[in-house]
């Protein structure tokens, strides 16, 4: 999906690092994650499974296998997009990944937090 077509003030930045950057739409209910030149839409539950697949790559292996090159494919059942990545790419997903799941836990513990306040 092009970014024209969707309206980028709807869209919630949940995390951003160098590399990319992964929206929440409400309206829609699902994400948007922006990343190595694709902007593509994923629900709540592909989000979980690209971050599965996303850390299971080993990438110490991958730089140290020698007859091998340093890409990946990165896919899974279910999921329209593919990425090949490079060693540094992965990282940068993962890390973006991370950094994504981690403010929904906190966003989890600060609505958990203020519920105990009110009541």
């Amino acid at each position: 999906m092009e970014k024209a077509c969707i309206d980028i003030n709807q869209l919630v930045n949940v995390f951003s690092n160098t590399h990319g950057s992964i929206y929440q739409s409400d309206k829609l209910n699902c994400f948007y994650v922006d990343f190595g030149g694709k902007f593509a839409r994923y629900n709540c539950l592909s989000l979980q499974k690209l971050k599965a697949v996303v850390e299971q790559i080993d990438v110490e292996a991958l730089l140290l296998n020698t007859h091998k090159a340093d890409f990946e494919l990165v896919t899974f059942n279910g999921c329209e997009h593919i990425y090949l990545l490079s060693a540094l790419e992965i990282i940068a997903l993962k890390d973006l990944l991370h950094g994504t799941f981690t403010m929904f836990k906190l966003n989890h513990i600060i609505s958990d937090c203020l519920y105990r306040l009110v009541y």
